[in-house]
């Protein structure tokens, strides 16, 4: 039975250039990402009914249909494959998100070199920049390989005759917002041209059983630049982050249709490259040879992935009433300045007039609230000038009525402190079932914030 279409003239309409909104009458301000003055008028068009067509395969059991094509293979990347769910699966279209500079192309280039030594063909379409430059950084990072093939171009349709031409087994595309499409109105990374570019690519990956790895723009909020369509049409949507003073990173998969979304990848980003960490945990904890007042190590999760972090505090001497600053650095100031109202409310410590400063080590950023113990802790040693001893390991949220609340994960987060050679914990009440405690390790289950301060020992009774 063919298929009849049929056509009607619709009323022309105004869409939002960023986000892909559509109203009726014009706005000055988009209703779905707030922006203003992206709202322009769209021609119209006409609207078609499709009716069906001949089912040229039937409908089969699901239990009759193959799964040999869609096992994943892996990048040789582990952190990679570790946040991607094993490696990538033939077909799969993977979109790479991150701010400049933060190191996508890099890791992509390190997968696309460790594919290709495996006699897998490779081909990296780079629309950012020239091809002399990623052989530059090619070379810097030991990555030239002969099946690793380079393309520079910015047109869709030679973006697909190389595919054609070559026939790889990888795609890599940096990045589908600078790659236009000859076929759609519009300068490229518009809403149209990468709705174009984004589905044409789909397409090939899903025909071709082809892997495909695009690099996605982000605007200044740390959102993916283009249609919220794009996380859509995607399988596997992963977030590159880190800090520019920092040389850690971290990898997350927002999306992951053939894995977890609750792992986490951790590299180095160093001159020479990015290199996956396995326990990056050291980076995060200063040696000291004594234990120093005004330093407390907590455990945090990242994903289902515990690590280790050290949290500075320093008290400065009084200043005027009313001028007392309040300085944070990785953490949220917001959540400092309450467990600093707690201290002093609940435990009398005397913080009002006195500058207060309170960081990570590393550079790591912490959002957990299960830092507020730590941080808690190490503004009183602070305050006091004592030291918490050595081994010592606190983790918890602090209330406003100076309550220790629970925390997740605490059994797999003490764990973790005992495989590093800490002897001892302050966790809430009621975190570890009788016995199940880590060998060698003192666990104290408190209930309040003046609890906790007795067992760390900062105070008496």
């Amino acid at each position: 039975m063919p298929t009849r279409t049929t056509a009607k003239t619709a009323r022309p309409g105004y869409r939002c250039a960023e986000c892909g909104w559509t109203t009726a009458k014009w706005v000055g301000r988009c209703g779905e990402c707030q922006a203003w003055g992206t709202v322009e008028e769209v021609g119209s068009t006409p609207v078609r009914t499709t009716v069906a067509a001949a089912v040229r395969e039937p409908a089969r059991p699901i239990a009759d249909v193959d799964v040999e094509a869609a096992r994943a293979a892996p990048t040789g990347v582990d952190e990679f494959d570790r946040v991607l769910g094993g490696g990538l699966v033939p077909g799969a279209v993977v979109l790479m998100a991150g701010e400049p500079g933060v190191g996508k192309s890099t890791l992509l280039l390190d997968a696309a070199s460790r594919v290709a030594s495996s006699g897998r063909t490779v081909l990296y379409v780079t629309a950012e920049e020239s091809a002399a430059q990623v052989r530059l950084r090619a070379e810097r990072i030991g990555a030239l390989r002969p099946r690793l093939l380079l393309a520079s171009e910015t047109d869709l349709a030679t973006v697909l005759g190389h595919v054609e031409q070559s026939s790889p087994d990888l795609l890599i595309v940096d990045s589908v917002q600078t790659v236009a499409s000859g076929a759609v109105e519009g300068a490229a990374g518009g809403v149209s041209q990468v709705r174009e570019v984004a589905g044409a690519l789909i397409a090939v990956a899903k025909r071709r059983a082809l892997a495909t790895l695009l690099v996605g723009h982000v605007t200044k909020d740390g959102s993916i630049a283009g249609p919220r369509t794009l996380e859509h049409l995607v399988d596997v949507v992963c977030q590159f982050e880190g800090e520019r003073h920092s040389r850690l990173r971290l990898l997350r998969a927002v999306k992951n249709r053939y894995g977890p979304t609750d792992e986490v990848g951790c590299f180095d980003l160093g001159e020479d490259g990015i290199t996956g960490l396995a326990d990056p945990s050291g980076l995060f904890v200063s040696s000291t040879p004594e234990p120093v007042a005004g330093t407390c190590i907590t455990v945090t999760l990242e994903g289902r992935r515990p690590l280790l972090a050290e949290l500075q505090s320093l008290v400065a001497a009084e200043t005027t009433p009313g001028n007392a600053r309040r300085v944070t650095s990785g953490l949220e100031s917001s959540r400092v300045a309450m467990v600093l109202a707690v201290c002093q409310r609940r435990l009398g410590v005397a913080i009002a007039n006195r500058d207060t400063y309170v960081a990570t080590v590393g550079g790591v950023r912490l959002t957990e609230p299960s830092v507020d113990l730590a941080a808690a802790l190490a503004v009183t040693s602070a305050a006091l000038d004592r030291p918490l001893p050595a081994g010592l390991v606190a983790l918890g949220e602090v209330g406003l009525a100076g309550e220790v609340r629970p925390v997740g994960g605490v059994p797999r987060r003490l764990s973790e402190a005992a495989r590093l050679g800490f002897t001892a914990a302050v966790v809430p009440a009621g975190s570890v079932p009788a016995g199940k405690a880590p060998e060698g390790m003192a666990v104290h289950e408190v209930a309040t914030l003046a609890d906790a301060c007795r067992w760390a020992r900062l105070t008496s009774g």
